[in-house]
């Protein structure tokens, strides 16, 4: 989930960590199961359901269920972020649940509380048969991901991450969806650092040993304009293109980072 509320860094204990690391090993879990049954015929409904019963399972809770960002006018009113084509992020899976279909593009990003620690974690999916287009679009963005989780290295900054990921995404046309952005997470869903998916090596938060935070780009076939839908959360391409969403919660060391929801 890319909305921003904190003000303050704050670090984690190694003992925090390794609860963020049970909890993600959960949360890749989760999300690896509601991968299985993204096919045609299928609701966003179907996905909500089955995100609540296997965090319920395991004795978590839904870090996105009832959450109000700053700014928002309302709480967010499920538990999984499910976008589907042009919409980007935020989207709600459950109150004009949508049916799946054959080429289409989905996002599904998830929060969860484990030991009151918050993961964040979002994979896109592809419905059967994929436009070229759509599947290296995909394909892509994931690879942007682990582009700027390899340069979140102790020591750093985070402007690193934001220019491993622009420099890999422009040359290949996509657009970045400006005012998107990972973040640190843990104690709370949205904590400092803002993570930018642009910026330029040197810049930004500095990166210290104990920092978790998300990183998520978001890529478009178009535009890197964005508009927000009447519902308040979900985020949608301006001309129409579609997007793709990857996200991991990772550590901060003295060396590579930490990739917790894996």
């Amino acid at each position: 989930m890319s909305f921003f509320t904190s003000r303050v860094v704050s670090i984690k204990t190694q003992k925090e960590i390794e609860t963020l690391r049970e909890g993600g090993i959960r949360h890749a879990f989760i999300l690896s199961e509601l991968a299985k049954i993204t096919v045609a015929g299928v609701s966003t409904q179907d996905l909500e359901d089955l995100a609540r019963k296997l965090i319920e399972e395991e004795g978590d809770k839904a870090a996105f269920l009832n959450y109000t960002p700053r700014g928002a006018k309302r709480a967010y009113p499920a538990a999984l972020c499910v976008s589907v084509n042009n919409e980007i992020v935020h989207g709600i899976p459950n109150e004009k649940p949508h049916i799946l279909q054959e080429g289409d593009v989905v996002s599904l990003d998830l929060g969860i509380v484990h030991n009151k620690l918050i993961t964040d974690s979002a994979i896109t999916v592809g419905v059967g048969k994929l436009k070229p287009e759509d599947r290296k679009l995909i394909e892509h963005c994931k690879e942007a991901l682990f582009l700027g989780i390899k340069a979140a290295k102790g020591g750093g900054h985070v402007g690193d991450i934001g220019f491993a990921i622009e420099s890999f995404a422009r040359p290949l046309g996509y657009g970045i969806c400006g005012g998107l952005a990972g973040h640190g997470v843990g104690y709370k869903v949205h904590e400092d650092p803002f993570v930018p998916n642009e910026g330029r090596k040197g810049g930004g938060e500095k990166l210290v040993p104990g920092m978790v935070i998300a990183i998520e780009p978001m890529l478009t076939l178009g535009s890197d304009r964005i508009v927000l839908a009447g519902d308040g959360y979900t985020y949608k391409t301006s001309d129409g293109s579609n997007a793709a969403h990857f996200e991991h919660t990772i550590a901060i060391t003295e060396g590579d980072p930490i990739i917790l929801t894996k």
